[in-house]
């Protein structure tokens, strides 16, 4: 049976499964900022990525020219996608 509630959690597991991909397409850009065509890429995913990482930005700021906070980030993001994930499998079974 597709409940509400199952088809919430399925939503937001997808999304937030969309949103950790771009997320690291994300990071993974910052490595090249010399191609030019990578910049429009990154400009188009920063007003999606960078509100979610300045949290993290806050909190752990960058040391040494490396900035460390896209790590907690992403392992914040894999633990909550990993409960709605868990959610979504226990509610199959119901």
């Amino acid at each position: 049976m597709n409940s509400p509630a199952a088809l919430l959690v399925s939503s937001l597991a997808t999304f937030l499964n969309i949103y950790m991909i771009l997320l690291i397409i994300r990071i993974l850009l910052t490595w090249f900022p010399n191609v030019s065509w990578m910049n429009q890429i990154a400009g188009a995913l920063s007003p999606i990525t960078d509100p979610y990482l300045d949290l993290f930005r806050s909190i752990i700021p960058p040391m040494g020219g490396m900035d460390f906070s896209p790590v907690l980030a992403l392992l914040v993001l894999q633990i909550v996608a990993g409960l709605f994930g868990s959610l979504q499998t226990s509610q199959a079974f119901y």
